[in-house]
């Protein structure tokens, strides 16, 4: 085995009068928490996939979609990027190879990824768990403008152009419609038994979902996020946001001009010039792509805005959430699938869209009150605890927190 490789000495006490001992920034969980919210809005209006058996793209649907379908999704993958660059700094300061442990640890969320496929087929943690291995060889890329370039490679959808020039000469593959576009699991979702959603999920699901991830773009624009998360991490940008403000609105303003151009002004010129097929699709999925990490970025960095303004304490209620996100990640389908699924309550085709966003956005509020409950008395979640445990191999990992005893 090669020798483990380590960053300098000069390189471990940047990082740690960046970021300090412990790396924990109520920033990066805010943030964090804020793209769960996300999420689940989205899962709640989408009824958790069921929405497609019975569409209403009405007011809530484009509001909620357009914030953060595809945005939310993109910014956990960032946090990712970021979270990896702490656990191997972490590791390194210590004096540890954490390749192979990290590689482990993978493998765990892998296995937990599978497991909550079952239940819901958009499961997003089985692609952090295989795409995540990619950044055991990214973070050896020491130079930070050769990262960079990675990431606008990863971000510009080459295989989505690739399969567009292919379609316009005529190659079959260009030309043949995505596998995501005939899902046949939707029924076992709406009627089917729970161990015919099992069943469902387990195969024409499993082919349906990862069609969707390679197929979309977002397997390419999940390596680009965690190339930029890694580089975040580096430049310590979560750490001391004050220190990029400058950058930062800049950033926002051009952010949010490239989202207007990608959401209005191509697709009309697309529309205009491209026959409709596939040429046409796969140039517009492209742009919905860049389109999404615009707007991504402008959210966040607007998020980061009102953290740092009078508006933080309200930014700050996120950091807790964002503490748990894989508990409630899972908690959340756990709880609401069957809200929705015909083999519990099947109320995917009785409740309205604004009643599905009332009911997550109140679900949301409950979540952020668990999250500050449950940290007073536990220094992890539960499913993060396990996965602690899991990827250490021990179960030396402090899980209640020592009760305070009052002094006179």
């Amino acid at each position: 085995m090669p020798a483990a490789r380590f960053p300098s000495g000069a390189a471990l006490q940047k990082a740690e009068k960046v970021w300090g001992d412990s790396g924990r920034v109520d920033l990066l969980d805010s943030v964090r928490g804020f793209a769960l919210m996300g999420l689940f809005l989205v899962h709640c209006v989408e009824q958790y996939e069921l929405f497609w058996s019975h569409p209403d793209f009405g007011p809530v649907y484009q509001w909620v979609f357009g914030l953060f379908s595809g945005k939310s999704y993109i910014l956990m993958a960032l946090c990712f990027g970021v979270s990896f660059y702490l656990i191997m700094q972490g590791a390194a300061r210590r004096g540890q190879d954490y390749n192979w442990r990290f590689t482990w640890r993978l493998a765990t969320l892998l296995v937990l990824g599978l497991v909550h496929g079952l239940i819901y087929r958009g499961d997003f943690l089985q692609n952090i768990a295989i795409v995540g291995l990619a950044m055991l060889a990214f973070d050896r890329v020491k130079s930070n403008r050769l990262l960079l370039l990675l990431a606008a490679l990863c971000l510009l959808q080459l295989p989505l152009l690739l399969r567009a020039s292919a379609a316009n000469q005529g190659f079959a593959w260009g030309l043949a419609e995505p596998l995501y576009m005939n899902d046949t699991g939707a029924a076992a979702m709406a009627h089917g038994t729970f161990a015919e959603l099992v069943r469902a999920n387990a195969t024409s699901g499993f082919v349906m979902r990862w069609s969707y991830f390679i197929e979309s773009g977002r397997v390419m624009q999940m390596f680009g996020l965690f190339i930029i998360g890694l580089l975040l991490g580096r430049i310590g940008f979560f750490a001391r946001p004050q220190a990029f403000k400058p950058q930062r609105r800049w950033l926002l303003a051009a952010s949010a001009l490239l989202w207007a151009a990608f959401n209005f002004w191509v697709p009309d010129v697309l529309s205009s010039t491209v026959p409709e097929g596939a040429v046409l699709n796969n140039l517009q999925w492209a742009v919905d792509c860049w389109a999404a990490v615009a707007l991504m970025t402008a959210e966040m960095l607007a998020f980061i805005e009102l953290f740092e303004s009078a508006a933080n304490p309200l930014a700050r209620l996120f950091a807790a959430p964002g503490r748990m996100t894989l508990t409630l990640y899972v908690g959340e389908s756990l709880i609401f699938t069957p809200i929705f699924y015909g083999y519990g309550l099947g109320l995917y085709d009785d409740l309205s869209s604004m009643q599905c966003l009332e009911i997550g956005i109140l679900a949301f509020v409950a979540q952020i009150v668990f999250a500050h409950l449950w940290f007073r008395r536990f220094h992890y979640g539960p499913l993060e605890w396990i996965w602690r445990v899991a990827t250490k191999t021990s179960f030396d990992v402090p899980f209640l927190k020592a009760p305070v005893v009052a002094t006179a």
